[in-house]
């Protein structure tokens, strides 16, 4: 699984309140939350990002309520990958639940910025800053992780056991 796209950075201790404001949680449809993304933190989110581009973070990405409604948001928006310093262990697992994928590389976070022009490629754990020229190594996922983002998340591939 590649991923190449724009980045899109952002800070510390990004909450999910932040990717998705609170008073939309009543909402289910993934088209529908897309609308409210990042609505009160980066009110131009919406207008720049492209199917395809990369959310990029510091440490605690995902901080907050456990709620399954920002990974989705991301998602809905077109965001391939999110990679950060660190992040929110329930928003991990949530985020490849709905088949969004997390790379934790402290340095590509550190380096990189808005814009830059980002590859990810979970099965070699390997990131390409093409705008930079620099490459780095991040942990792969383990096999039933894989499984889960190639099935398009974890109800995908539940079904596909049955």
């Amino acid at each position: 699984m590649i991923m190449r796209g724009r980045a899109h950075k952002y800070g510390a201790n990004v909450d999910t309140d932040a990717i998705m404001p609170a008073r939309y949680l009543n909402i289910t449809d993934a088209g529908e939350l897309a609308m409210y993304c990042m609505e009160d933190t980066d009110p131009e989110f919406r207008q720049r990002v492209k199917p395809g581009d990369i959310i990029v973070a510091r440490r605690n990405y995902g901080c907050g309520s456990a709620r399954e409604h920002a990974p989705m948001a991301l998602k809905a928006n077109g965001i391939s990958c999110v990679m950060a310093d660190s992040f929110a262990r329930i928003f991990f697992r949530n985020a490849i639940n709905q088949a969004l994928p997390l790379v934790e590389c402290e340095e590509a976070a550190a380096a990189a910025e808005t814009g830059d022009d980002i590859e990810i490629d979970l099965g070699k754990g390997e990131i390409i800053n093409h705008t930079k020229g620099q490459s780095y190594t991040f942990q792969r996922y383990p096999e039933f992780m894989m499984e889960i983002l190639d099935a398009g998340g974890l109800v995908a591939q539940t079904r596909r056991a049955e």
